[in-house]
């Protein structure tokens, strides 16, 4: 079956399992967060990837939210000491933080590969004079 002609995996199937954005075979991952090379099963050249900050940014505003708000109805509701806040809402954060990244980042180049995004470019880049001001100055 041609590349083209194969049906698109799903984002939450890509992002969830680290897969490839073209096939959904190979693997995404080389090893952490290190994109592989090339994929393993289609051959799709990685070297497009750049999903920059976004997944972070991301994932720091999904887990802030939700330890906020976890955080803010637990001390409501009843009324823990501070050493308990600590002791549950640090390791929280850490384990939604580092569980979180990996699928973002995925979902990250998957969009980008899907909607061919590429680095913002000017469409002349030669500069131009700036036209005469009407005082003729």
């Amino acid at each position: 079956m041609e590349p083209s002609s194969r049906p698109s995996p799903s984002l939450a199937a890509i992002a969830l399992l680290g897969r490839c954005p073209r096939c959904g075979e190979g693997r995404l991952y080389e090893r952490g967060l290190k994109p592989a090379a090339a994929c393993s099963a289609c051959g799709l050249d990685y070297r497009f990837v750049d999903s920059g900050d976004g997944p972070a940014v991301f994932v720091i505003l999904i887990v802030g939210f939700v330890v906020v708000v976890g955080a803010l109805v637990t001390e409501v509701k009843f009324a823990p000491p501070y050493w308990l806040h600590a002791l549950v809402w640090l390791p929280s954060t850490i384990v939604l933080s580092l569980g979180l990244l990996r699928p973002a980042k995925a979902l990250m180049i998957a969009l980008q590969y899907r909607h061919r995004a590429q680095e913002g470019r000017l469409a002349d880049p030669t500069p131009r004079p700036h036209p005469p001001s009407p005082e003729g100055r």
